[in-house]
């Protein structure tokens, strides 16, 4: 009896042994596998990790304020290397993931367009992982040329080509796709539509820029934004508009063809743009129900425009014949002279509104008359995730009195004090010292670059943390475009960036912003982290998303403290990028702490040989 205890006694920790083993196993299983997931989901879904490292948190919930970024210390955990996302996401937009949409069973209203509205993945679901590019992609094909033609290999999507071949939006031919430079309504090109709103409009020369008076453009259901890019020649800039919908690819086209755009719709919320901030706003036939809750969606294009700023609208209601037609038209007539606005002129098959100069009209108007004034409490430059509202955003008593914006014409606009200065209290002085000592630090990154950037290098640009855009103006003699990015809690520059006739977007980076991957050359991020840092967001999605962003051998610069870019050094193996160079900065009296300048360029890599680093 007393040999048959001994041996039962001496397999109890061998069986303990097991059974830990086993739930060891089952917790491996369950952290890589998300549930019982593919694989490959385990490889697209990570916060564990990250979580680890004291990322993942939103919102500080830890109540720590320890910095994201460590001690700095060489010993801190480096990352070896980042999974691949599946060849589906190769073309994932976050926000606007209608898989996201399905699996989280949102209940949203597809008549309003919510739809098409920005719906970010909670932390748990974020990828983290590194979006490939599609098998065979190329280095985009350089700028002017890439307004004509791109490589099919790089959007491989031709749907677009067959469906509106009778409109001259594109055509394939061969590995390429090309841009006759058609649309839905300008058939013979764009070109030629431009100079007839032109001479429309009796601008001299039948030249759209109206002697530079005529510089921002917003082009709502903008198609493969053709029309933006014929602007370009014309020293007009257009912040071209169009949904991920139906014709899902159309932006990742205009970015391709360096064309600026943006993916956004009009729905329920505002767009992500300041008030007074375009002095054309233009749609053909972009299938918009104007009439819709009062008119709500021709309002927001109302608070967009400048005092005297054009709507061209190209529709079957301003010419057609039939009774469906001429009732929309008669019902919008009646809400755009409600609204104040007039015909400036109506030929063909397009007519162009005007908006009134100053508040005379809106003060004119019967008691009770719709759609109503906006309250005096409304701030018509606050946009992010803030719902449209049916009524009329009247002009502050000074541009009242003026009669107008008191912009200076392109290109002197650039340099010159906006007025709207006054609403940031902010003078004219510090403007312009804004705007030298930018100038002094894009020579410096520019000298920095050095061999590695020519002539056509570069030409999609975001400046993650735009201020007052000078970094953009510094920018002015080269082929370049900048998206203007203005933090949404931070001062209302973006009005300023608009006033000096460059374009931009505010946006939360603690979010994936609304663009396709591969899109930009070249992310300027001066003290993003650091104020990523302060709200406790994950650097680490962070980084993700500009590599998601940024196209295969574009740059980085970063203008940072030295304890990020030590952070983002240990990355670069992990995301395939290469450190190019780093340099103490400039001082300025901005600067709460010598900044560093970190310049990176990311390596081309292909999903069949990922292993493989190789550059260009």
């Amino acid at each position: 009896m007393r040999g048959r205890n001994d041996a039962g006694q001496s397999k109890r920790p061998i069986l303990l042994c097991c059974m830990m083993i086993v739930c060891l196993c089952l917790l491996f299983l369950y952290f890589s596998g998300s549930n019982g997931q593919a694989k490959s989901t385990a490889f697209e879904y990570g916060t564990k990790f990250t979580r680890t490292l004291g990322w993942g948190s939103d919102d500080g919930e830890d109540g720590s304020e320890e910095s994201v970024f460590g001690t700095g210390d060489a010993d801190d955990i480096k990352p070896k290397s980042f999974p691949v996302c599946n060849d589906r996401h190769s073309e994932l937009i976050p926000c606007l993931d209608r898989n996201l949409i399905y699996q989280m069973r949102l209940k949203l209203d597809l008549n309003l367009m919510e739809h098409y509205e920005r719906h970010c993945p909670p932390p748990e679901r974020r990828f983290n992982c590194l979006i490939p590019p599609p098998h065979g992609y190329k280095v985009p094909i350089k700028w002017p040329k890439s307004r004509d033609v791109v490589w099919k290999a790089n959007i491989p999507h031709t749907h677009l080509a067959k469906e509106k071949s009778d409109q001259n939006w594109m055509v394939e031919a061969g590995e390429k796709i090309k841009f006759p430079g058609g649309g839905t309504h300008f058939h013979h090109g764009a070109d030629k539509y431009i100079s007839n709103i032109a001479n429309m409009l009796n601008f001299k020369a039948n030249n759209i820029n109206n002697e530079g008076m005529l510089r921002t453009v917003l082009d709502v259901g903008c198609g493969v934004a053709s029309f933006g890019g014929y602007l370009l020649s014309s020293n007009v800039i257009a912040m071209s508009l169009a949904p991920n919908d139906v014709h899902q690819n159309q932006i990742q086209f205009a970015l391709e063809r360096g064309i600026p755009a943006y993916l956004g719709v009009l729905g329920t919320k505002r767009l992500p743009y300041p008030s007074r901030s375009f002095e054309l706003a233009h749609c053909s036939r972009c299938r918009i129900d104007w009439l819709q809750r009062d008119g709500i969606l021709l309002l927001e294009l109302d608070r967009l425009l400048r005092p005297g700023g054009y709507f061209a609208y190209s529709s079957p209601e301003a010419y057609a014949q039939d009774e469906e037609d001429l009732r929309i038209w008669k019902e919008m007539s009646a809400l755009v002279e409600r609204m104040c606005w007039q015909i400036a002129e109506k030929r063909n098959q397009t007519v162009i509104w005007v908006k009134p100069l100053n508040n005379d009209c809106y003060r004119r108007r019967a008691l009770g008359t719709k759609p109503p004034l906006c309250k005096s409490g409304d701030d018509p430059d606050s946009v992010w995730g803030v719902p449209m509202e049916a009524c009329i955003t009247p002009y502050p008593e000074q541009m009242h009195r003026d009669g107008g914006t008191g912009l200076a014409p392109w290109p002197a606009r650039l340099t010159t004090p906006p007025p709207r200065l006054a609403d940031l209290y902010v003078t004219a002085d510090t403007f312009e010292k804004d705007t030298e000592m930018w100038q002094q630090r894009v020579e410096n990154y520019w000298s920095l670059l050095g061999p590695k950037v020519k002539p056509d290098t570069i030409r999609n640009i975001m400046d993650m943390k735009a201020n007052f855009g000078s970094f953009a103006a510094a920018l002015k003699d080269k082929d370049v475009w900048v998206m203007n990015v203005v933090p949404h809690d931070g001062p209302s520059t973006l009005k300023i960036i608009y006033d000096r006739g460059l374009i931009g977007s505010n946006h939360d980076w603690c979010e994936a912003f609304s663009t396709y991957p591969r899109t930009y050359d070249l992310l300027h991020a001066w003290t993003v982290f650091s104020d990523l840092d302060k709200r406790g967001c994950s650097a680490e999605d962070l980084l993700l998303e500009m590599d998601r962003i940024l196209r295969p051998t574009g740059f980085i610069i970063v203008r940072d403290k030295s304890i990020v870019t030590d952070f983002i050094k240990k990355y670069l193996h992990a995301l395939h990028w290469e450190a190019i160079t780093v340099v103490d900065a400039e001082t300025s009296p901005e600067s709460e702490e010598n900044e560093m300048i970190l310049i990176i360029r990311k390596k081309l890599w292909l999903p069949e040989a990922s292993s493989q680093d190789s550059t260009m």
